[in-house]
């Protein structure tokens, strides 16, 4: 069972669904169109320590690499689509949520772009929005 200090743990997954959960945490970093050396350095970090350092390093930056070129060619609405396809389990795609839900809220606030990220990821992932609000209620800062 996971706290409110804690986001879900993304050590058992695997392949499509692991790179699904890492693209909606990108996805959340992302969020204000900037990924800036901070935000990259923090995005790192987390899927790091989340996956217990199982992806780092050159794969984790060629995955990076990867979902970054997905992301602009096809757009965040298509990208959402295919973490929901990946992802087909709705507990599974509720921790990919809260975990773009921590990252968002890392420097202590959730700005108007973040919070517009998780309600559409939310919709496009088919967690209801109340369910939504409470991960953000649960992970954001009080």
């Amino acid at each position: 069972m996971t706290d409110s200090a804690h986001p879900p743990p993304i050590k058992d997954f695997e392949g499509p669904a692991l790179e699904a959960v890492i693209e909606t945490m990108f996805l959340a970093a992302f969020a204000d169109g900037d990924f800036g050396d901070e935000e990259r350095a923090e995005f790192m970090k987390s899927v790091e320590s989340l996956t217990s350092r199982s992806l780092s390093g050159e794969t984790l930056d060629h995955l990076v690499a990867r979902i970054t070129k997905d992301v602009a060619a096809q757009g965040r609405e298509a990208r959402l689509a295919t973490v929901k396809a990946r992802l087909p389990d709705l507990g599974a795609r509720k921790a990919a949520l809260a975990l773009a839900i921590q990252l968002t809220a890392a420097d202590g606030i959730i700005r108007t772009s973040e919070r517009e990220l998780i309600l559409e990821a939310a919709e496009a992932l088919d967690v209801e929005r109340d369910a939504a609000a409470d991960l953000v209620a649960k992970y954001a800062p009080k």
